[in-house]
């Protein structure tokens, strides 16, 4: 897999623009726009407040029974279970990632919001920032690209997040837990933004625009590195590396 830097590769997004006007381009978060993962961080502390609502129980005992797995009743050993059972390969990995989304129901949506807050200031993210791709996206921001977080953590941390890069959160797609009467519930926008749901979800938001560039970490982002012109690994996990092939021209960015 060719090596190319940023600045590289933001001449390739030029010349793409130039020629086609009108485009975006996509980043993933975890692992690709930062070091770690927030929805960890987010599901951390969560398990660590312990307040977990009678509407988030019921939906993570249908997980559980989906499942066949066995959990407590309820209480915070409850989510702690099905997160270890999703470890050990018995409920997959989306599914995980939606418990983890609706995790808060119950909450007042003004809460999740502060909680999300407290998790990225207290995770000290931007000294997590990846320089490369920090790079792009200012660059992006500078010339006129419309640039997209595409993440399958919980939105109300990825937006958080995000922020530090300078997106605000009409720009921010990931994991979305429905909100009725200002309140979260148990249940999310499906599919959230993983592997085909990444094209999906910003499908929706550029329509036929080109998307000129994507950038992503996993084997979870082959689809939406797929979907652009030039597709980017960003200190690439080995499961993309041993999936390379699947993304025809993958590039892999330059460590600042």
């Amino acid at each position: 897999m060719q090596i190319a830097t940023a600045d590289a590769i933001a001449l390739r997004i030029d010349a793409a623009r130039r020629a086609r006007p009108g485009g975006a381009v996509a980043f993933d978060g975890d692992g690709t726009l930062w070091s770690g993962d927030v929805g960890d961080d987010f599901f951390a502390a969560f398990l660590a407040k312990g307040r977990v609502e009678p509407a988030a129980v019921r939906a993570m005992l249908a997980l559980a029974r989906d499942h066949d797995v066995l959990t407590p009743a309820g209480g915070a050993a409850l989510p702690v279970a099905i997160h270890d059972a999703y470890l050990a390969g018995r409920i997959p990995e989306e599914r995980a990632y939606e418990m983890m989304a609706y995790a808060c129901a119950g909450w007042p949506a003004v809460e999740v919001t502060a909680f999300a807050r407290e998790v990225v200031q207290s995770g000290g993210l931007l000294a997590r920032l990846h320089p490369e791709t920090a790079k792009l996206v200012e660059w992006a921001n500078r010339v006129g690209v419309e640039a997209f977080v595409v993440s399958a953590s919980p939105r109300a941390v990825v937006v958080e997040a995000a922020r530090a890069l300078g997106f605000d959160a009409e720009r921010v797609l990931a994991a979305t837990a429905v909100e009725e009467e200002g309140v979260q519930c148990a249940r999310v926008l499906v599919p959230i933004p993983y592997g085909e749901g990444k094209v999906e979800r910003l499908t929706e938001r550029i329509g036929a625009r080109p998307l000129y560039a994507a950038f992503g970490d996993n084997v979870f982002d082959i689809p939406l590195l797929r979907l652009a012109e030039v597709g980017v690994a960003v200190r690439p996990k080995p499961r993309l590396l041993e999936r390379a092939g699947d993304v025809p021209g993958l590039v892999e960015l330059a460590r600042a």
